[in-house]
C-alpha cells in the first residue's frame, strides 16, 4: 500500500502560465521588451507547463493534462513565431498572428465551458483568458490599441491563475482552506 502523497503538478503549470502571461502583458502595454517574454515562453510557460501537463495525465486529471500541455505548446509556438519574426525566417504578419490567436480563442472557449464544472476561480481565469484572446484578435485585425486593452485585461487573468497556484500551496500547507476557490458554476451529474 502506497501512502506517499503526490505533489500537485498544477502549482508548476499555473506558475508557468501566470508568470509568462503577466510578462507578455508587460510587453503588450509597453513596459518591457520581448526578450523576457521569449525566455519565459520557451522555458517556464512552455516546457514547465508541458511537464506539469504530463504529470497531470499520470494523476488522471484530463482537464489539467489538456490545459497545461496545450497552453505550454501555445507559449512555445508564440515564442517561435517571435524568434522567426526577429530573424526573418518564416515571418508572420499581424494578420497571421491574429489567426493564431483566433484559433486559441476558440480552443479557450471550450476550456472555459469545461472549467465551469471545476470551481469559480478556474471559471474566472478561463473567462478572462477568453476575453483576452478576443481583445488580442481585435488588436491584430482591427486596431493595435486593442492589444494594450488586452494587456491590462490579461494581467487580471494572470493574477487569477497566480491566486489558484497560491491557494493550492497555502491550503495544502495549512491543511485547510485558507484561500477559497469557490464552487463549480455547473454541478456535475
Amino acid at each position: 500500500m502506497n501512502t506517499q502523497k503526490n505533489a500537485n503538478p498544477a502549482v508548476v503549470g499555473l506558475a508557468g502560465f501566470s508568470l509568462t502571461t503577466l510578462v507578455l502583458q508587460f510587453h503588450n502595454v509597453g513596459w518591457c521588451g520581448l526578450g523576457p517574454v521569449i525566455a519565459l515562453g520557451l522555458i517556464f510557460g512552455g516546457l514547465a507547463q508541458l511537464i506539469a501537463g504530463f504529470q497531470e495525465q499520470k494523476m488522471g486529471n484530463n482537464f489539467g493534462y489538456c490545459a497545461f500541455v496545450s497552453y505550454g505548446s501555445f507559449w512555445i509556438g508564440l515564442a517561435i513565431i517571435m524568434l522567426f519574426n526577429h530573424f526573418k525566417v518564416f515571418p508572420s504578419s499581424a494578420t497571421d498572428v491574429g489567426w493564431y490567436l483566433f484559433a486559441w480563442m476558440i480552443y479557450t472557449l471550450g476550456m472555459w465551458i469545461a472549467s465551469m464544472r471545476i470551481h469559480t476561480m478556474m471559471s474566472i481565469t478561463f473567462l478572462t483568458l477568453l476575453i483576452g484572446f478576443f481583445l488580442l484578435v481585435l488588436g491584430h485585425f482591427v486596431h493595435p490599441v486593442w492589444n494594450i486593452v488586452a494587456g491590462y485585461e490579461l494581467m487580471l487573468c494572470a493574477g487569477c491563475a497566480m491566486y489558484m497556484m497560491f491557494a493550492i500551496i497555502i491550503n495544502d500547507q495549512a491543511g485547510k482552506t485558507v484561500l477559497p476557490l469557490g464552487k463549480a458554476w455547473i454541478k456535475s451529474a
